[in-house]
């Protein structure tokens, strides 16, 4: 008997933006972390993103990141600093808090490096009510300054991500304004703004113009519908109308699809997949 031909998954047309899906987004078609990657790839995603690469083992960064470059798949962000949701830390320019974000930039230029991205997020912490707001942004300019010089040299950029009040109370960033008036004092190209959608249109609305008014600013986005931080088309945003503006500036870099899935199972992660290509549809 002749053993049957293996097919492989069919290819399917790359998304105009580069839409970055995360570990576990699919893991009802492909089980393995290497698989999901190769999965995403063969649907048409040109890009990935990883909260938490920076916490596994140098052995899987090296794994993970031959995968991506062997597919196609353009790294997003992972998260550079240890973020204490509760108690203030860069906002207090405590010296021990600086050295221990300093030393996870530094070793977050070697992550970068096995995995081939360029973008790292930061999230400077919460505010400290003991101090005046002026005094909280120096502190995290200087920080952020001190930051830059590590990753400026190796061409990477880490993106500050504003967060909102419901889902992350007292925190200190907040705003896409404040964002561009801290990468202008920080006054690198190593230091830019994620613009978070999903956390924006809680916070503050006026998505489309702000992405406007903060473009230079602005390196990285990151996708989530609202209510519910699930997949375009399951809530109030007009993300196809989002999409074709961002296009239509031409950006070039990853648009990380940080959401879960309004719907369990296969079934769940195909109707993700459609949303986008209807989203993409411009």
């Amino acid at each position: 008997m002749i053993a049957p031909t293996i097919m492989a998954t069919e290819q399917k047309p790359k998304f105009k933006l580069n839409y970055g899906p995360h570990f576990g987004m699919f893991s009802n078609h492909a089980k393995t972390d290497e698989d999901q990657i190769r999965f995403a790839a063969d649907e048409g995603f040109t890009a990935w993103e990883d909260n938490g690469m920076r916490g596994r083992s140098a052995a899987d960064q090296e794994k993970l990141g031959k995968v991506m470059r062997d597919v196609g798949i353009t790294m997003g962000v992972f998260v550079v600093n240890d973020i204490d949701w509760t108690n203030p830390t860069l906002t207090t320019g405590n010296k021990d808090h600086l050295d221990r974000f300093l030393k996870n930039c530094t070793d977050s230029v070697d992550v970068a490096k096995r995995v081939g991205a360029k973008w790292m997020t930061v999230v400077p912490g919460t505010c400290d009510l003991r101090q005046d707001f002026g005094y909280q942004t120096a502190n995290v300019v200087e920080a952020l300054r001190r930051a830059s010089d590590i990753f400026q040299p190796h061409g990477l950029i880490m993106v500050l991500e504003p967060l909102n009040f419901r889902d992350h109370p007292n925190l200190f960033l907040t705003k896409i304004a404040q964002g561009f008036e801290i990468c202008r004092a920080v006054n690198s190209p190593a230091c830019k703004i994620l613009f978070d959608m999903y956390h924006q249109q809680i916070h503050e609305g006026n998505i489309i113009p702000n992405i406007d008014r903060a473009w230079s600013e602005v390196a990285y986005f990151q996708i989530g519908d609202n209510p519910g931080r699930r997949e375009p088309t399951t809530g109030e945003m007009n993300y196809l109308n989002i999409f074709k503006h961002i296009h239509g500036k031409g950006f070039k870099g990853v648009m990380g699809m940080e959401h879960g899935n309004a719907k369990p199972g296969k079934e769940g992660e195909r109707a993700l997949i459609d949303a986008y290509r209807k989203v993409d549809g411009f």
